[in-house]
């Protein structure tokens, strides 16, 4: 089930693409004409979106009828099919390019998760995004990367306490910046501390953090992070952050830290070669 915000999202879309009328269509297609379009791979890939899609076609004609082929989370190789909408070939037509674009992008997103979380398997560390994400589609991309075995870390500002450097500069220390949140941390969110050395490490342990982030340290680094909480009761969580690649992600995976954030499930995926392939009916 759609949230409201994604309705907003999918409306908003259509109104940027469609405005006053699709006239190419209009003045082209006879109203009466009625089609069969289905969603096709052009490349391997991971399948996501595919609701919203489906509410794109819907929400420019409720009257359309929408198989879903390949859900969420599908692999496809070329030419499989993700999707099949019947009905009328002006509502298929006028909603073809929002649908698509939903959907490529966040195809795109699912792909480059799995490919991710398959280059840490045998390990124990989970595979997280990050906040960089596309203004608006948020909640959309980490749905993406659930799609594609990934895991998602806070969805906002709002839903956990992270102190990264720049907290840390302006509180005044680790120490002083966890003491602040203690005090004020009504809603019992968890905290997140970012470090960059062992000091820090020491420093966000002794505070009593609930995870501590690795941030663009060395695998050895992390080892030697990881012996400093190996007798911890209870241990915080741990994550590795900062200049993770698809060729070191492996490496770090077998540090044994429990989490992995990449930026780049989100920020800089590729859209997955969707298209739709459209046949009137006589």
């Amino acid at each position: 089930m759609l949230t409201r915000d994604a309705i907003a999202l999918i409306d908003a879309a259509l109104d940027e693409d469609v405005g006053p009328g699709d006239f190419t269509t209009l003045w082209t297609v006879p109203e009466a004409r009625r089609a069969e379009a289905r969603i096709v791979a052009k490349q391997p890939g991971v399948i996501a979106g595919s609701e919203v899609a489906a509410e794109v076609f819907r929400r420019v004609d409720p009257s359309l009828e929408i198989h879903v082929d390949a859900p969420d989370g599908t692999a496809v190789e070329p030419g499989d099919r993700a999707m099949t909408v019947r009905g009328s070939a002006r509502s298929i037509l006028t909603a073809e390019r929002t649908a698509l674009n939903f959907m490529q992008r966040l195809s795109g997103v699912a792909t480059v998760a799995r490919t991710y979380t398959r280059a840490v398997a045998g390990t124990s560390a989970r595979v997280i995004d990050t906040r960089k994400t596309t203004p608006g589609m948020r909640r959309l991309e980490k749905a993406a990367v659930l799609a594609g075995g990934g895991a998602n870390h806070r969805v906002g500002l709002h839903d956990m306490v992270m102190i990264k450097d720049n907290h840390i500069a302006a509180a005044g220390g680790i120490t002083a910046a966890v003491e602040a949140v203690r005090a004020r941390n009504d809603r019992g969110l968890r905290v997140e501390v970012e470090t960059t050395g062992l000091e820090e490490v020491r420093e966000a342990l002794a505070a009593g953090v609930d995870r501590i982030m690795f941030d663009n340290m060395t695998p050895d680094q992390i080892r030697a992070a990881l012996d400093l909480l190996a007798d911890a009761d209870p241990r915080p969580e741990t994550e590795a952050s900062g200049g993770i690649t698809l060729q070191t992600i492996a490496e770090y995976a077998r540090t044994g830290v429990d989490f992995i954030s990449i930026g780049a499930l989100t920020h800089s995926a590729p859209s997955l070669d969707l298209s739709l392939q459209l046949r009137a009916e006589s």
